[in-house]
Order: C-alpha cells, then sequence, then structure tokens
C-alpha cells in the first residue's frame, strides 16, 4: 500500500523456505497502483507488493522481482487498458509476458476480492498453463490506428446524439419554425439551422430556441468535419501499410483496420490460423454427445473482428463469383444460409491473415503518410 505521506510503497508477504526455480510473477493492474505477487517454481508464495503507476514505479515493481530471482514469465491483467503502460516498460527489458483473463467470478464470490488475491490468481494461472496468450506490444502503426479508430468511434457517436437532440428541440419549436423545417433532409436541417439568426433577446422562447437548434446544428457540422477528417487520415495510413490487405475482394479501410487492431503490433504471437480464427469468434467448437457428433456457433472471441469478416463474406456473396459459387454447391449438399456464413468467414479469416502478417512484419515503407492536421 502507497504511504500518503512519503509516496512510497509498502511491500507485504513473507518469503518462507528456499527458492526453487525461476520465480512466476502476477500483476492486478489499476489506474493508480500495480499490485504484484511472486511465486517460486514449487508455486510458494514468496510475497507481494503494490506499486505506483508510473515509470519510477514500473522500475520499482521489476527491481522488486528481481530481488527474490531470476524471473520465467510474468502474467498481467489488463495489457489493453491499466496495464498498457506496464506492459511495454516490462515488454522493452525483455520479460516475458502472459495476458491474464480476470478471476472466474464463481470463484472471486468463495474466495473474496483484493487485489493481492487476484494478482495471486493471475501468477498460478500461468503456472497452470490456463493464461497462455501472448499480449499485443502496442508500439506500433497498430496502435495508430486504434486511436485514430476511438476518436472516429467517438465522433460518430456524438455526432448521432447532436441530431437526435436537434430533432428533438424542433419538436417543442414554435410551430411557424417547426413547419418550416418539416420537409427537410437531414443535411439541410442541419445546414438550415446553422444559419439561423436568432436575437440577443432571449427572454422570448422563440429567440431561445432559435439560439438552441443553431448551436446543436454547428456541433453536428463541427463533428461531421471531424469524421472525415479521421477518414481521410485513417485511409492513408492503412493503405500505407496494408495495401494487399484493402486489395481483397469485400475488404475496406473499415475492416483492413479492425482486422490489424486484433492481431496487434504483434501478430507472431498468433501461433497459427486456427488460434487467429478463435480470436475472431469463426472457429466452429464442439458439441457432440452420445451418438450426436456436432459442432455449434463460437460466441466468444473478438465480436467485431467477427463483424468485420460477416462483412467480408456478405459482399463476396454477392459479388465474387467464386464465393456465389461455392454458395450454391453447398446450399445443394443441404447447408442453410447461416451454415454457409459460418463456413465462409471461417475461410476468410485462414486467408487474410498471411497478408495481415506480411503488413506489420514487413520493412518500414519510407517517409509517414500525410496526416490532416
Amino acid at each position: 500500500m502507497l504511504d500518503k505521506q512519503t509516496g512510497e510503497h509498502e511491500i507485504t508477504g513473507e518469503i518462507t523456505g528456499e527458492i526453487t526455480g525461476e520465480i512466476t510473477g502476477g500483476i492486478d493492474t489499476h489506474a493508480d497502483t500495480h499490485t504484484v505477487a511472486a511465486l517460486d517454481g514449487l508455486g510458494r508464495l514468496l510475497g507481494h507488493a503494490r506499486f505506483p503507476a508510473t515509470t519510477v514505479g514500473y522500475a520499482d515493481l521489476l527491481g522488486w522481482l528481481h530481488n527474490h530471482g531470476p524471473i520465467a514469465v510474468v502474467g498481467i491483467e489488463g495489457t489493453g487498458s491499466y496495464g498498457a503502460g506496464l506492459a511495454r516498460f516490462l515488454t522493452g527489458r525483455g520479460v516475458r509476458l502472459v495476458e491474464v483473463d480476470r478471476p472466474d467470478r464463481r470463484a472471486r464470490r468463495k474466495q473474496g476480492k483484493s487485489d493481492p488475491a487476484d494478482a495471486i490468481c493471475a501468477a498460478r494461472a500461468v503456472q497452470a498453463g490456463t493464461a497462455t496468450g501472448t499480449p499485443k506490444t502496442h508500439d506500433g502503426v497498430v496502435e495508430s490506428i486504434r486511436a485514430l479508430r476511438v476518436a472516429r468511434s467517438g465522433a460518430i457517436k456524438a455526432r448521432t446524439a447532436a441530431i437526435n437532440t436537434l430533432r428533438q428541440t424542433l419538436i417543442t419549436a414554435p410551430a411557424a419554425l417547426r413547419e418550416q423545417m418539416a420537409a427537410l433532409g437531414q443535411a439541410e436541417l442541419i445546414a438550415t439551422c446553422a444559419k439561423l439568426r436568432p436575437t440577443e433577446d432571449l427572454r422570448d422562447p422563440a429567440q431561445g430556441i432559435k439560439t438552441a437548434l443553431r448551436r446543436i446544428a454547428r456541433r453536428c457540422q463541427h463533428l461531421s468535419e471531424e469524421i472525415t477528417d479521421a477518414d481521410h487520415d485513417l485511409k492513408t495510413l492503412i493503405a500505407a501499410t496494408a495495401p494487399r490487405l484493402i486489395d481483397q475482394a469485400g475488404v475496406g479501410t473499415e475492416v483492413a483496420g479492425q482486422l490489424l487492431i486484433t492481431a496487434g503490433d504483434n501478430p507472431e504471437r498468433l501461433r497459427s490460423e486456427a488460434a487467429f480464427a478463435a480470436l475472431c469468434g469463426v472457429n466452429p467448437l464442439p458439441a457432440s454427445s452420445g451418438r450426436t457428433d456436432r459442432h455449434r456457433l463460437n460466441r466468444g472471441g473478438d465480436r467485431a473482428a467477427n463483424s468485420a469478416l460477416y462483412t467480408v463474406v456478405m459482399v463476396r456473396m454477392r459479388y465474387d463469383q467464386r464465393t456465389r459459387n461455392y454458395v450454391e454447391r453447398r446450399t445443394a449438399q443441404g447447408l442453410s444460409k447461416r451454415e454457409i456464413m459460418r463456413c465462409l468467414k471461417r475461410y476468410v479469416a485462414r486467408e487474410l491473415l498471411p497478408l495481415i502478417r506480411d503488413a506489420l512484419t514487413q520493412p518500414d515503407p519510407g517517409p509517414n503518410p500525410q496526416i490532416a492536421a
């Protein structure tokens, strides 16, 4: 625990007995602090400590682990959120990391919840082999693509909310103003409201509503410009990063960006195309029992990546002759459209993974693409 007066970290836990083999670390990450636990080769707890989520704290955490012996591997939660900075720090110093999911809720209800307990569970999950995933490095062009897409997504949501607010405000506007706007489409409505010229007498409800409509409409225009800039930036960046990927049938900027983010800056962490399919949630899962031998849909994985593959399949089923021939053949075999689409998503994942790997492992393409200010 951090001492609020000195800012130093408090180390808890005692080393008992002789340390056996290399140590395994487990880290529970939070916004302000990270809690780390160390186990020896026999799975015995050597101790746990809490450090601030700062560069100095990262160094102290790593030094604390080294004090217990050579580090074999460290299991860490939240490498895509609170633990991103720590994960980059440890990876840059040659520490092998394993991504650990949060503890099972049923086990938590039985054992209770605390940061040291979560850190110990993370270390034990690594030692037991139940956690094996390599985290994304978040240190390359894919991280830039992810950040730009986050900004774009937020702007789209904000614009949708602004448009809805504009229409709702217009409902209660004076009849003359409401009737004037009734026949306008969305683009015309925003442009017209942005040009309104209310008087300075805001005590008049009509003038107050005009002022509100103008401000909301101008907000919509500003957000539209922001989205246009983000689209330009993403198109330029993704085209420079993965030109072969976006040349594939059904793969555009949006789909390519999502698949690159799913793979991460270190796609070598995906051991095979089957692992990538599982990550995207398009691998069939066995659901056999007794004499019944069947598979079911995988409802896990990255659902955004699953949606991207769905988009590719839908486009190809309509415009790609090879895919249309496949659909006809499988339909004649008695498969439903949904089952055929599941098969196609699996095939598309297999086809696109080599292109993703090539795009993210090729040498630097040269000058940076021009990004809108």
